[in-house]
């Protein structure tokens, strides 16, 4: 069987998306509609049903009519580097219309609204943060309340990098820091890697230039405005890797990956409801552009943390 894995997701209540993680050597073709990866057999998966490909193996090659695929479906593919995490992604760019105005519109956008926007963003991160804690049945809820209690417009106090200091060691225990060589560092930069770069995908299919950001606005950063709107979305990789880390060592494997890959597609609570990671991003993504096209903060529509279980369409 061809060692490609191929994991379901939700484009919406009745198309499915799908990513496809790729370990071993292959080779990537279009056959018409289709994916053709050529291993000791063929698989063969619709292009219109992709969401992520990710390419995690040297031994990869793929053809022009590939990369061209992806622009075309809007598909995210994402290269690894010797570590074997993200190192690069190709996004569709062109196909929106008005990508012109959408880039008026966010160098437009009025300072107090990108603030208080800012301050949305890391009240609802540090919410998920301490939903995450409660899950897992670890202390500091009460401490992270207080800090979300004291965030204001822009975070002048930098609470969202406090809020983080504290939650981390709370999460993975006393000593841990982000830098460490350890299997849950490892993990966490993978899925936030995968999450990053579903975000810049969403943005540019909805013509907003990732570049620019809200709050983050770093000149060597292709992706400022995605590293904005992850930061409520990662405690779905946190509460994962901390209930999967404890088990593991070394390095991450293969079906690691896949696992990572796959929480594009739990379930978190958005305003209108239980929905995909993958959906969620799109709804917030949506409301984003409500923000930027003369709407206020309030319309800013982000996941609330929850029980992690896969999305299920219902019949």
């Amino acid at each position: 069987m061809s060692s490609a894995t191929v994991t379901p997701h939700h484009r919406n209540s009745v198309v499915t998306w799908r990513s496809v993680v790729i370990s071993r050597p292959a080779k990537l073709r279009r056959e018409q509609f289709r994916l053709a990866i050529e291993q000791e057999q063929t698989a063969l998966v619709p292009f219109e049903d992709i969401a992520v490909i990710v390419l995690n193996h040297r031994e990869i090659t793929l053809t022009h009519s590939v990369l061209s695929a992806c622009g075309e479906y809007g598909i995210s593919l994402f290269a690894t580097g010797d570590t074997h995490h993200p190192s690069g992604v190709f996004i569709p760019f062109l196909p929106h219309s008005r990508a012109t105005k959408w880039m008026r519109l966010q160098l437009a956008l009025p300072r107090p609204i990108a603030k208080q926007t800012w301050a949305a963003i890391v009240r609802q991160k540090i919410t998920n943060q301490s939903l995450c804690l409660q899950l897992l049945g670890r202390e500091g809820e009460e401490r992270m309340d207080a800090y979300l209690r004291r965030v204001r417009s822009g975070d002048p106090g930098n609470l969202e990098a406090l809020a983080a200091a504290y939650y981390f060691p709370q999460l993975f225990g006393k000593g841990f820091y982000r830098d460490q060589p350890r299997f849950a560092n490892a993990a966490l930069d993978y899925g936030y890697a995968i999450l990053r770069g579903t975000i810049a995908r969403g943005l540019v299919a909805h013509g907003l230039l990732p570049a620019l950001g809200i709050f983050h606005a770093s000149e060597q950063n292709a992706f400022n405005l995605a590293d904005d709107l992850i930061e409520p979305f990662r405690p779905v990789v946190d509460l994962f890797v901390a209930q999967y880390a404890y088990a593991q060592d070394g390095e991450l494997r293969p079906p690691d990956k896949v696992a990572l890959v796959g929480l594009l597609n739990v379930d978190v609570l958005m305003p209108r409801g239980k929905m995909s990671v993958l959906s969620a991003i799109e709804h917030s993504i949506e409301s984003l552009a409500r923000i930027y096209n003369g709407g206020s903060e309030a319309l800013l529509e982000l996941p609330t943390l929850i029980k992690l279980e896969q999305h299920r369409l219902e019949c």
